[in-house]
């Protein structure tokens, strides 16, 4: 089925954060078929439904201040159900700590939404200190002691304090690397909302591979299976391709998936935004390019033993974008068989 093309073409010259056009503007686009072009079969781990409701309390029981959007954001999220595809071969205490994790980084991406640069290193101060600090609380380097520590480091120091019981020491440097790697993306990402920058697609991948998320996520593999890979084996180029190929199909057909809720409120830290801007490609054809190159990655994509962690991540979380109502509200599902996604009005713009 082709694309139909109703989108305007923006001016190659565009280079800054500018305004959506307002000739002709779409009001919806079709979805690339991804689900049906992926080959790998979907599995759920046993206890997936029953850790997700433990993990979900959790993360609850530590932000009491939550609106009720919020509340039903996170209940309709399904971060656990996400881990229950991803992660379907490890037990089920371990399936709890990587569950709790996902529904953290979640958070903490809802919480970095908006940041300024200044406010995005501030958080990275807090977890990063709660990392190093497991067991109890001490004040970030440069504060004084007495200062109330901020709930997402009273999460990261939860969920840290339990991973760290049974999980392999490389494993754990790893981790906290990637999520240094998080934060450092974040940051960047913070000084080009604040500048109006939307980067090209080269500085923009790179520092989506970062923004994604998906590297801590993928250091905890190991942990799930109860691994720990010589560093000969992780930083050998094969995997570290294929570690790389999964965290661009990942992140790049969550921009397809995103897309509608990230425009509505202004948000141009999508990859459909660096291709209409800096290649004055319509709303379709933009989607289509993105969801080329998520085709092209499935293709490229081996079979080996390690990678059987990374391939449950293109299939879980493909499915589970349309179970979430993160992107599509209530319309996962009419989405997923339509693929056609009706655009949001753009609040931000009110």
């Amino acid at each position: 089925m082709s694309s139909p093309d109703n989108s305007p073409t923006l001016s190659p010259s565009v280079r800054a954060l500018s305004p959506t056009p307002t000739i002709l503007e779409p009001t919806f686009f079709v979805l690339p078929d991804l689900v049906s072009h992926c080959p790998f079969s979907l599995t759920y781990h046993h206890d997936g439904d029953a850790v997700a409701a433990e993990s979900l309390k959790w993360i609850l029981s530590y932000v009491p201040h939550f609106s009720q959007n919020k509340v039903t954001a996170m209940c309709g999220l399904k971060a656990g159900e996400l881990t229950a595809y991803c992660y379907n071969n490890c037990t089920s205490e371990r399936l709890r700590v990587v569950s709790d994790f996902m529904n953290y980084l979640f958070h903490l991406d809802d919480v970095s939404d908006g940041f300024l640069a200044r406010d995005a290193a501030g958080l990275a101060d807090w977890v990063m200190n709660a990392f190093e600090w497991p067991d109890t609380y001490h004040p970030v380097p440069g504060q004084q002691w007495g200062i109330e520590e901020i709930s997402a480091a009273k999460l990261a120091r939860d969920y840290w304090s339990r991973c760290i019981r049974d999980c392999a020491p490389a494993v754990q440097q790893r981790f906290k690397s990637s999520m240094q790697m998080f934060f450092q993306a974040v940051h960047q990402q913070a000084l080009f909302r604040a500048n109006g920058v939307i980067p090209d697609l080269e500085t923009y991948i790179d520092m989506r591979r970062d923004t994604s998320g998906c590297k801590p996520v993928f250091d905890l593999i190991e942990y799930s299976l109860d691994l720990e890979l010589p560093d000969v084996v992780v930083e050998h180029p094969v995997i570290m391709a294929l570690n790389q190929g999964v965290n661009d199909l990942v992140t790049w057909s969550n921009d397809i998936f995103s897309y509608n809720v990230e425009q509505s409120r202004g948000d141009t830290h999508n990859m459909i935004c660096v291709f209409m801007i800096h290649d004055g490609l319509s709303l379709q054809r933009a989607v289509d390019r993105v969801g080329e190159m998520c085709k092209q990655t499935v293709e490229n994509f081996g079979r080996q033993l390690y990678v059987n962690g990374l391939r449950e991540w293109i299939v879980g979380s493909l499915h589970w974008s349309f179970m979430t109502t993160r992107y599509f509200g209530e319309n996962g599902a009419l989405a997923k068989t339509t693929r056609i996604v009706d655009l949001l009005s753009q609040d931000w713009k009110a």
